[in-house]
């Protein structure tokens, strides 16, 4: 009788929420059609003229999102392509010596980004500067994920909400947009919600449908239901007790380094002056004659990297600087309140065998009600995120607190087979999402992910909020309102179905080609083609011969990862100025292991050094900044921080004793230390061979009073941490345990214990 009253209610349910979302879809579409024709009632009555045809289009403001049934490109961009990028040298010369520009854009992440390609294909005079790189701030360290939000159209059905509706429906029109338009750095991801309790089944499959429902002919496939033994098929290390079933739907995933870079890129193609390391120092103001105001016309920018100072003339300067907007907002007034509120989402990386190669998992709901995502990435597993207030900084750092909370919630979800170990994390960063304040929400959970465009007294236009998913529409609204307040001479938007850099001549197949063609080895070809796209020839050109007999091009900057040499070379070319660049954005190294990055970084400086020819001191300051980097950025801290020299020794008796044998197979004077020279004479006798830089960094990991030695002390701190799972993969630890092993295979079996010899 329980199940058929529960069943009734989740009918019930269901068919209300069914009725609520097709009754919000025909709203969305007559508010869409009525919208359009009482704008241009306003806009007649305001200005004493109708407006362009080209501005007042219901693909041209996502304020009136209608009811896209597919990815339709729009018209085509008549401004040619340039075939090569021009230098950094090259665009800073153009934004000193253009007169004036129609746009100048402030920010170099994603929505910055998009502004300057929105307005350069639609015939505007563009110009872009970022104080770093581009996507050095949030835009490089989200969930990797283009999605439509699945909570947000929870909370739209279960609040009635139109808006939370209208950003999902932009979202999931977006999300096929980006899908098509960057399919080497994007793709369909499926994502299990493990079901604990039978009548949650129903209720969650009638969520994802209505996800489904939503999406239209943009559904990437359609979400399906897994009983309990297909769920643990797929999904092998998943907790098995209790389990009932499984719910699969899915969304995008892409390199958000990367798809930002792409932007940046095609906008530069298209004619747009771009520059990073370009810090705007203050707004440029004058005097409008007509009406006596004072309006921004431009901003005084600085090279950051020469110290060069210049005017930037403009028409219209657009905010575009995420959860520095109101920093730049009181560049313009000093009296203006705040419109952002930030909040830190921490995410990260463990080994590839945490999760299968193409399946991800969301927790709906943690101990304190956030969201989980625990997803494959570039063949490591991403997680995360948390969502806590914060203050605004460059250099955001993931705290331990916030690490800790995200594995508890995996080990949730994991069978007790697999051991979640602190160890394990090998990468971990902090992104400040730009959140869009509402005054009367008393956490930033609360705080709509939707964006605002807004155009100050003196013309400044500012766009803040919104999500990386919907960065296009996000730049739409903003040129058009940047058009609308400034009178500029534009045609409609162009951006939808717009190929980005590399995606024009992709296939799915062009690793293959690279392979034939240039003998890379396969796993380095994929990543080329997924990373440049048909721009993956222009870097196999320049890799360099191996020497070997496979692969014969492609030398590897660090062993395990797919990236090679040529790419150092190939990414100063994509603007990168730093070695912090092309371990975080133009590769993707410190994200996904910071040590794998800190081993690559003397080789990367030796590259670029040569290329952009650095000195012998410039080389030592880009070696210490990017350790720096990783350390507190990316991690490497709390990763380094597991073992200490108050760590406790939680060791049994036995497993001391043990450990102390295993010590003194080094230590064979009783010294109560252990030097290189040991573990050197050591491992002659077994026949390894190491290098005295590489044994030097072995020891040096271990060695807590950098005293050039290992004691007793350390090593057996070593192991107690090993054994609690906070140290994971040390090199000093497996050495020794391999000796030990090989040596006691070695002991020669006594004379009269063979039978005399005989």
């Amino acid at each position: 009788m329980a199940f058929r009253k529960a069943v009734k209610g989740t009918v019930l349910i269901g068919g209300g929420a069914i009725a609520t979302v097709f009754g919000l879809s025909q709203f969305s579409q007559y508010r869409n059609k009525h919208g359009i024709e009482e704008r241009q009632i306003q806009s007649i009555s305001a200005s004493g003229k109708g407006w362009k045809s080209s501005i007042i289009d219901k693909n041209s403001c996502s304020s009136m999102v209608g009811n896209f049934m597919y990815v339709q490109a729009a018209e085509p961009v008549n401004i040619p392509m340039k075939n090569h990028f021009p230098t950094r040298e090259d665009q800073f010369l153009a934004l000193q010596n253009t007169s004036e520009f129609d746009v100048l854009v402030i920010g170099g992440g994603a929505t910055g980004c998009g502004c300057a390609l929105d307005a350069v294909t639609r015939g505007l005079k563009t110009a872009l500067v970022e104080r770093d790189d581009f996507s050095s701030g949030t835009s490089s360290r989200s969930t990797k994920l283009i999605h439509g939000g699945v909570r947000y159209l929870q909370k739209a059905i279960m609040r009635l909400d139109f808006e939370q509706y209208r950003m999902v429906k932009e979202a999931l029109h977006e999300r096929a947009n980006l899908l098509e338009i960057a399919p080497h750095l994007s793709g369909p991801l499926p994502i299990m919600l493990p079901v604990y309790k039978w009548w949650q089944l129903p209720y969650y499959w009638v969520g994802i449908k209505l996800y489904d429902l939503v999406a239209g002919s943009q559904c990437l496939k359609s979400s399906y239901v897994l009983s309990k033994s297909r769920a643990l098929e797929l999904f092998p290390m998943l907790r098995k007790d209790r389990l009932v079933g499984a719910i699969v739907y899915y969304d995008g995933q892409h390199n958000d380094a990367q798809m930002n870079l792409a932007i940046a890129l095609t906008a530069a193609r298209y004619g747009a002056a771009t520059a990073n390391y370009t810090e705007v120092v203050h707004l440029l103001k004058k005097t409008d004659p007509k009406s006596g105001k004072e309006c921004v016309c431009g901003a005084r920018c600085k090279d950051v990297l020469t110290g060069q100072e210049f005017d930037v003339k403009a028409k219209c300067v657009i905010n575009a600087t995420g959860p520095f907007t109101d920093s730049v907002r009181k560049m313009d007034d000093q009296e203006v309140s705040n419109i952002c509120q930030p909040s830190a989402g921490v995410h990260i990386v463990m080994p590839g065998y945490y999760s299968p190669d193409n399946m991800g998992l969301l927790d709906p709901a943690t101990s304190d009600g956030r969201v989980i995502f625990f997803l494959p990435w570039e063949k490591m597993t991403i997680a995360g995120t948390t969502d806590t207030p914060t203050e605004v900084t460059h250099h955001p750092i993931p705290t331990e607190e916030d690490i800790n909370f995200i594995l508890t919630e995996v080990r949730n979800y994991l069978s007790c087979d697999v051991e979640v170990r602190r160890g394990d994390v090998l990468a971990a960063w902090s992104g400040i999402r730009p959140l869009v304040t509402d005054p009367s929400s008393k956490d930033t959970q609360s705080i709509s992910r939707n964006h605002v465009v807004a155009v100050s007294d003196s013309g400044l236009v500012t766009i803040a909020g919104g999500k990386w998913t919907t960065y296009r529409s996000m730049a739409q609204d903003t040129i058009d309102a940047a058009i609308q307040a400034h009178n500029l001479k534009a045609g409609p938007c162009k951006t939808v179905g717009l190929f980005l850099q590399g995606a024009k001549d992709w296939s799915p197949t062009l690793y293959i080609r690279l392979v034939q063609d240039y003998g890379l080895e396969s796993e380095v070809a994929q990543h080329l083609a997924s990373t440049y796209g048909d721009k993956a020839f222009e870097v196999a050109k320049i890799a360099q011969v191996t020497g070997k007999r496979w692969p014969i091009v492609g030398k590897r900057l660090v062993s395990e990862f797919p990236y090679i040499e040529a790419e150092v070379m190939y990414g100063v070319k994509e603007y990168a100025c730093t070695a912090v660049d092309m371990i975080s954005r133009r590769t993707r190294l410190a994200f996904l292991n910071v040590q794998a990055a800190d081993e690559a970084l003397p080789r990367i400086i030796d590259i670029m050094g040569k290329e952009l020819h650095w000195s012998e001191q410039k080389k030592k300051e880009e070696l210490e900044s990017a350790k720096k980097f990783l350390y507190y950025e990316m991690g490497y801290k709390a990763k380094v921080g597991q073992l200490t020299d108050s760590s406790e020794i939680t060791l049994i008796p036995s497993d001391i004793d043990r450990y102390k044998k295993r010590f003194h197979m080094f230590d064979k004077e009783k010294k109560g230390f252990i030097t290189i020279l040991d573990v050197q004479s050591v491992l002659e006798s077994i026949s390894i061979q190491i290098d005295e830089n590489t044994l030097h960094e072995i020891l040096n990991e271990v060695d807590l009073n950098k005293n050039g030695q290992v004691e007793l002390d350390e090593f057996l701190q070593l192991m107690s941490a090993i054994q609690k799972g906070y140290v994971s993969g040390s090199r000093l630890a497996v050495l020794m345990k391999t000796a030990e092993e090989n040596l006691r295979e070695r002991v020669v079996i006594p004379v009269d214990r063979s039978g005399g010899g005989l």
